[in-house]
């Protein structure tokens, strides 16, 4: 099991000082539903939106 996850995504609710994720568990789905080839084909279901950074 990974000890640090890094992520850039900086608008996220899990998003923390350089880049680590404070998520308790990551959640990563593929596109198709099937196995994946590529990064390209995955999704993290675990990103939510920082309340403070989200666009009206």
């Amino acid at each position: 099991m990974a000890k640090d996850v890094l992520c850039e995504v900086n608008n996220c609710t899990f998003w923390d000082e350089g880049n680590h994720c404070s998520a308790n568990a990551i959640y990563v789905v593929s596109h198709k539903g099937t196995q994946a080839s590529k990064t390209e084909e995955t999704d993290c279901k675990t990103f939510k939106p920082e309340q403070s950074k989200v666009h009206h």
